[in-house]
């Protein structure tokens, strides 16, 4: 089914990155065209702040940012940096802190910091009021039990990136966070297309990461929010709904995270 009749959100993309830079205005109409009409940018670093700005400047209602130290820029000057990027969220123009979190993967060097880090954003998003947009891998339990220590109604997010067991998706739920759906649902081998049948559709949000984790039939190629109604019909097979359906409820969850941004 033609994926661009209906409204799709794409609640974790990169479109600032070198990787769009000679194509990025065609790159953003092939996602309005295909019924992506809204973008939310999570921040990387302090120097990726003004390029996902000017982006955001060019695509007023369709482009929103966020800021936030990623897991893997945290080093040991981090207490600076988020000095530096905190008085930005005074501006009242960011619509999420992140993103954030912990990353085992590669290197627990910086284990402590990337804790720390990620505490003072949490830190933002409740004094701001503001969703944590959560990075998690090979960190999952250790993510949600920082994010279970400092939490209160207020708080709400998205693990982004989501791949768990029913265990930690019971977790999430109960913390009332939503989870990121993306391009690993579609690959035969991630186990994660078994495990969308366990997650309740109300905790799904749609997300491609782009430039990253392209879905079947792109995968290994450069991603882009184009591609988002992949995720969606791959949810609609699994779960046996209209593909409508999983438009219209992801998009709700999305705005019921990020609220209902022009």
């Amino acid at each position: 089914m033609e994926t661009a009749q209906f409204k799709w959100i794409d609640t974790h993309c990169h479109l600032y990155v070198a990787e769009f830079d000679q194509d990025r205005a065609e790159m953003v109409g092939r996602a309005l065209a295909s019924g992506v009409y809204k973008m939310m940018l999570p921040n990387i670093d302090k120097q990726s702040i003004p390029g996902m700005l000017e982006l955001v400047k060019a695509y007023p209602g369709h482009c929103f940012p966020m800021i936030g130290l990623h897991t893997c820029s945290v080093k040991d000057n981090f207490a600076e940096v988020l000095d530096q990027m905190e008085p930005e969220l005074n501006s009242g123009s960011y619509i999420g802190v992140g993103e954030t979190g912990i990353d085992l993967f590669w290197d627990t060097t910086f284990k402590v910091q990337q804790i720390e880090a990620f505490e003072r954003q949490i830190g933002w998003a409740k004094k701001f009021r503001l969703p944590v947009i959560i990075h998690s891998r090979e960190s999952l339990d250790l993510t949600i039990e920082v994010i279970e220590q400092h939490f209160d109604q207020d708080l709400k997010g998205i693990f982004h990136c989501f791949s768990g067991t029913q265990e930690q998706i019971n977790r999430i739920e109960r913390l009332g966070f939503k989870v990121g759906i993306g391009g690993v649902a579609t690959f035969k081998k991630a186990g994660l297309a078994e495990m969308l049948a366990q997650i309740p559709l109300s905790m799904m949000v749609l997300e491609t990461d782009a430039p990253y984790l392209a879905p079947v039939p792109y995968r290994g190629k450069r991603n882009e929010p184009s591609y988002l109604g992949l995720v969606g019909q791959k949810i609609a097979d699994v779960l046996s709904m209209p593909l409508e359906e999983v438009a219209r409820i992801t998009s709700s969850n999305a705005e019921s995270v990020y609220g209902k941004k022009d």
